[in-house]
């Protein structure tokens, strides 16, 4: 088959726009600092913060996998659009504000300060699977519709698109990644709309061949899985640096927060394309179409129904314009991650642990190393894993059973500590891989309840080793902090200065609000005048 020109040139088009927009964008920076580059000097308003955030939510995986799910198991399966959704508000509600009125640069910044950097430096390695293989599920989604609809090489078209976003982020950092979101997203939701009435039309469609299945079904033995994966993508989801990424670069705290409950709305409504397209293709006669495989379609290609339903249900220059959904999609959550990554192992482990001493450039050119780092390991997991829809749940699975609980126990409760952390990371990270995983090759080494050889793990053991997170970082550190205060251990035995660092914050929080009460009673403008008072970096910003 000869490669289709016409959308190629469409394609070459779109990629060179993206990168000159790209490139345009990286000249907001305002100067060369790293923070600038980190957070866009937090400068973020409610629509681009909206936008950037519906497009870093809303990549490949997402509709493609969305489709997939949609056509071959039913709408009781096709939860993540909507749970992912779920996960964005419980953000914004509760997670958004606390980590923008506080100022951090990334997402591991409190846990840095709260646990040392051990510990924050044994959770960026969870973080970084994480971006890979969401960054992965996106790419491969980009490499079957492009293989499909202009009959290229998937695993060209996913190194040339990897290479694009790389280009465009490398150079600019969130501005351009952000300004980048914003013609993409229209993009892919022009694209998505206009293809949905000529696929629901093609004379080889008949709803009523999935009127009895659409819904799909959920067995008796398959609820515990049904309730490990639903959790998986809600709490998962709230440790994503590529979402605090943005919130962090918002104005306020309140825009952080509206813009994010916008973004959960434009996501839940650009996944009803995409589950409309997933409903045609299980609908249709594949062989009243142009398409020459084995009908019905094979396993191994249902995660290429949306573009096959694009290109053999649509007229080519619509077909064209879906791939251009996909492409706008890949891009807009390719580069997402890749930064995300990048940005952590710069701030956080670079400047924060290996040389605190080192300068702004330097850190800047860490930052692309890890960008570069991060899009290799996602191109090389994309070609190598088939399923969309498998890489799209797995893509949280670390951020649920680890990141979730550490997270939220270094914002919300207080006597969290370095030895807790520890804890729970060993005992979760050890109850995850002893349940294996199918996609990844990793056999079961404890068969949890209701194992079978035919179906694996049926008991929700990822739940199971968040929970036993949690409680092994509030129980240790709970201990250990008690052990040490009533002298059970003695001072010297405290390896990671806990105690150390905790008295070291009940100063500084006394010292803010000793400069809290001295500003209410001589005014702002007389304090900051006063050349002997020290002046506190966050109260002021």
């Amino acid at each position: 088959m000869a490669v289709n020109i016409p959308g190629l040139l469409c394609v070459i088009v779109f990629y060179i726009l993206i990168l000159v927009i790209g490139i345009f964008a990286s000249r907001k920076q305002r100067n060369n600092s790293a923070e600038d580059t980190f957070v866009a000097n937090r400068s973020m308003g409610l629509w681009l913060s909206f936008f950037t955030l519906s497009a870093t939510n809303i990549g490949g995986g997402y509709i493609n996998g969305t489709a997939e799910a949609m056509a071959y198991s039913g709408l009781i399966w096709t939860n993540a659009p909507i749970l992912y959704c779920v996960s964005y508000v419980i953000a914004a509600v509760f997670y958004a504000p606390k980590m923008r009125s506080s100022g951090y640069i990334t997402m591991l910044d409190p846990i840095h300060q709260k646990l040392g950097d051990v510990a924050g430096s044994l959770l960026f390695f969870p973080q970084l699977m994480g971006d890979v293989f969401w960054s992965a599920a996106i790419l491969s989604a980009l490499g079957s519709t492009m293989s499909i609809i202009l009959d290229l090489d998937p695993v060209l078209s996913v190194i040339v698109s990897s290479c694009v976003a790389v280009s465009y982020t490398f150079i600019g950092g969130l501005y351009s990644v952000a300004y980048t979101d914003v013609i993409q997203l229209i993009c892919l939701c022009v694209g998505l709309v206009v293809s949905c009435p000529f696929a629901f039309f093609h004379p080889s469609v008949d709803l009523s061949r999935v009127q009895d299945t659409w819904l799909g079904e959920l067995p008796t033995n398959m609820i515990g899985i049904y309730i490990d994966l639903s959790c998986q993508v809600v709490f998962g989801g709230l440790s994503w640096q590529a979402f605090y990424q943005r919130i962090l670069a918002c104005k306020t705290p309140s825009v952080a927060r509206t813009s994010a409950i916008l973004a959960a709305i434009c996501s839940l409504l650009v996944s009803i394309p995409s589950a409309a397209i997933g409903v045609v293709g299980a609908a249709a006669d594949w062989n009243q179409t142009a398409y020459v495989g084995e009908v019905p379609i094979p396993q191994e290609y249902h995660s290429f129904i949306l573009p096959m339903v694009l290109n053999y249900l649509c007229p080519l220059p619509v077909a064209v314009l879906g791939l251009g959904v996909v492409a706008a999609a890949v891009m807009s959550s390719a580069d997402s991650s890749v930064l995300s990554s990048g940005t952590i192992f710069a701030k956080n482990i670079y400047k924060d642990v290996i040389r605190p001493q080192a300068s702004d450039r330097e850190v800047i050119w860490i930052l692309r190393v890890g960008i570069l780092v991060t899009g290799v390991l996602s191109c090389i997991i994309a070609i190598f894993v088939n399923s969309v829809y498998g890489l799209f749940y797995l893509c949280s699975d670390l951020m649920y059973v680890i990141l979730f609980p550490q997270l939220t126990c270094v914002l919300w409760i207080g006597f969290t500590n370095t030895y807790g952390s520890l804890a729970g990371f060993l005992f979760s990270f050890l109850i995850r891989i002893s349940g294996g995983d199918p996609l990844l090759s990793i056999p079961a080494l404890i068969h949890y309840p209701f194992y079978s050889e035919a179906d694996g793990q049926l008991f929700p053991f990822k739940t199971l080793a968040m929970i036993v997170n949690f409680v092994a970082i509030i129980s240790v550190s709970a201990l250990t902090r008690l052990a040490f205060r009533r002298g059970l251990l003695p001072i010297g035995l405290d390896l990671f200065n806990v105690m150390k660092r905790e008295e070291d914050a009940k100063r500084a929080e006394e010292r803010g609000e000793n400069l809290m009460m001295k500003e209410r009673e001589v005014g702002y403008t007389d304090f900051a005048q006063n050349k002997n008072m020290p002046l506190r970096d966050n109260y002021f910003q």
